[in-house]
């Protein structure tokens, strides 16, 4: 297996990168699988938009959905890689000696990671409007398609939404109080709430279009 510092999702296979995952070094950890799961998500819409045969009124909107998809498949990767850089100063501010050092490490490190994962999220909610739209008007063949993307969405949003709010709440252990954290962090804090609407969104737009990709649920 490649050196675990040296995996990355761009330039490791999906062998040596799951591989690197499944040690127990956190580095790349939930947070990058999450970033993982945005890029099939982006995937998957470009496939998706790339087979849809569109109306001559929807040609430009078509067009606009893959490129965005494309664009973000690539940054979501890039994100998860900055993620696994933050998990990585993460762990290591939880092993230093305790005291003050310590105290400003995880501070500082329980912030970076969450603005990580806050960043990945916003764009994970930005993914989900172009989804709904190929669910209404993409090509229905490939309808199974979409849930599967939604369901990779709404991973890489858990993902999101989860690592925010364990990384705020970590800001306890350098000495803060949940209260203290929500009013030193509003527009981190604030994230958390934006993205239980985008699993809520997430899934009622699944649950609009399940019967079509899996009608064999109905029989």
């Amino acid at each position: 297996m490649a050196d675990s510092e040296a995996v990355t999702t761009q330039g490791s296979t999906v062998e040596d990168w799951t591989r690197a995952l499944a040690e127990s070094i956190g580095s790349p950890g939930g947070g990058a699988g999450a970033g993982l799961m945005l890029a099939v998500a982006a995937s998957l819409t470009s496939m998706v938009a790339g087979y849809t045969e569109p109306e001559e009124h929807e040609r430009t909107e078509l067009a606009n959905v893959r490129a965005r998809a494309r664009s973000l498949r690539e940054a979501a990767l890039r994100l998860a890689d900055d993620d696994a850089s933050a998990s990585q100063a993460f762990g290591a501010a939880f092993r230093l000696e305790p005291g003050p050092d310590r105290e400003d490490a995880i501070r500082r490190a329980s912030v970076e990671a969450a603005k990580a994962s806050a960043v990945l999220g916003e764009r994970a909610i930005d993914a989900i409007g172009d989804l709904g739209w190929l669910a209404s008007n993409g090509n229905p063949a490939l309808i199974a398609d979409v849930v599967v993307a939604f369901g990779a969405l709404r991973a890489a949003v858990t993902g999101a939404r989860t690592n925010v709010s364990f990384d705020l709440a970590a800001l306890t252990s350098a000495g803060a109080t949940l209260e203290r954290v929500r009013e030193e962090h509003p527009a981190l804090w604030a994230t958390v709430e934006h993205l239980n609407a985008a699993l809520d969104r997430i899934d009622e737009l699944t649950a609009e279009i399940d019967h079509r990709a899996a009608p064999t649920d109905a029989v």
